[in-house]
């Protein structure tokens, strides 16, 4: 009988947790994927670039709201459950209080194990994969963002100015600048042109013109009167490098270690492992691991609420300030992350700090068992 109650409440927490926790991430994701329009809008990349990126991000979001839908979750069965007398159901079958907190706790565990995995495997995967998304995407857009009397820096290392742009697509006036590398420079001015497209590449053909070759001092200059300037050879100004987020996790414990063990770094293609970046993954590695741990303390927070029955004058206001204590860790929680710093002489403690706040917390509720946990 207690197997079934138990299995009831765990039932109850997961579907609510499930429909809270899916409900805010399409939410949060819409709201995202509004912002992230930019990408096609003024960096001028494919419908397609932009719903394969946005769809990666999803379990970044949904990873980052499991501490508090979780908390929302017990806290809300646990009212519901008070309010309803269902509580009572408990009690008469010979449960205790205590009993039912280590069950919050031991089912929170498992949640927690699952977090853990989830952040340190599939979400530096799927922001990796969204990041390769942006990183092999050509300008597919590029044509339509070229706007009359309009300067368009889309793409890295060349700006474009056309005067005026007719509805066939032929612009008049053309100036273009191309910075070739620190102290060269070319400057092409025409008097129309349009984008041609060959084998799936967007050429600018440019008529009755002039180039200016600009290397250092020295300047040289010629006229043309037909020519085609490639702009698919350009790249996206949008980030294309991974994130420390986006790092693999096995490759962040590689650079911890390197230097806490050898005081050396290394590099590979998309990440180098050296003073600057040690404090970033030290940071990242805690958000993926030890933080989880906050997953106890707000369901031991939650489970607090069995203290007081709502027969309590004080049950309400009670309600109130658990709920606010519970908001309080998830909160601190995030400064945590942010201020754990590899040169710190406090990087211990605040590494530790989320088993030292759950061990505390635990042992008051075993000293206090007599009183509240009969």
């Amino acid at each position: 009988m207690e197997k079934l109650i138990f299995r009831k409440f765990i039932y109850d927490v997961l579907i609510f947790f499930l429909v809270l926790s899916i409900s805010l991430t399409l939410i949060v994701w819409v709201i995202q994927a509004v912002n992230y329009l930019d990408f096609v809008s003024e960096d001028g990349h494919s419908f397609f670039v932009y719903f394969g990126y946005i769809s990666l991000i999803l379990p970044k979001i949904f990873g980052k709201l499991i501490l508090f839908t979780f908390y929302i979750s017990i806290f809300y069965v646990l009212v519901s459950y008070e309010e309803s007398n269902e509580i009572l159901i408990y009690w008469s079958n010979g449960i205790s209080k205590f009993q039912f907190i280590n069950l919050i706790l031991r089912f929170s565990f498992i949640v927690m194990i699952f977090h853990i995995l989830f952040n340190f495997f599939v979400v530096p995967k799927t922001q990796d994969m969204a990041r390769s998304v942006i990183r092999s995407s050509a300008i597919d857009y590029f044509p339509s963002l070229i706007k009359s009397k309009q300067f368009i820096d889309t793409v890295e290392n060349l700006t474009i100015f056309v005067e005026k742009k007719n509805e066939n697509g032929v612009f008049n006036n053309i100036y273009l600048k191309d910075n070739l590398e620190d102290d060269k420079s070319q400057i092409i001015s025409a008097k129309t042109g349009r984008i041609i497209t060959k084998n799936d590449e967007n050429y600018l053909l440019l008529e009755d013109g002039r180039i200016i070759n600009i290397d250092g001092n020295k300047t040289t200059t010629f006229n043309f009167g037909k020519t085609e300037f490639n702009l698919s050879k350009y790249s996206t100004k949008t980030t294309t490098y991974p994130k420390i987020q986006e790092i693999n996790s096995f490759v962040l414990i590689k650079c911890l270690k390197s230097f806490y063990l050898f005081n050396t770094g290394f590099k590979e293609p998309f990440f180098s492992c050296d003073t600057g970046s040690i404090s970033p993954v030290l940071r990242e590695l805690f958000k993926r691991t030890l933080h989880q741990i906050y997953l106890l303390i707000v369901a031991l927070v939650a489970g607090c609420l069995l203290v007081k029955t709502r027969n309590d004058k004080s049950y309400t206001y009670y309600k109130f300030i658990l709920f606010l204590f519970g908001m309080f860790f998830i909160i601190l929680s995030e400064f945590n992350i942010q201020y754990i710093d590899f040169y710190s002489d406090l990087k211990l403690l605040l590494v530790s700090l989320p088993i030292i706040l759950i061990f505390l917390f635990y042992v008051l509720l075993i000293l206090n068992r007599k009183i509240i946990f009969k």
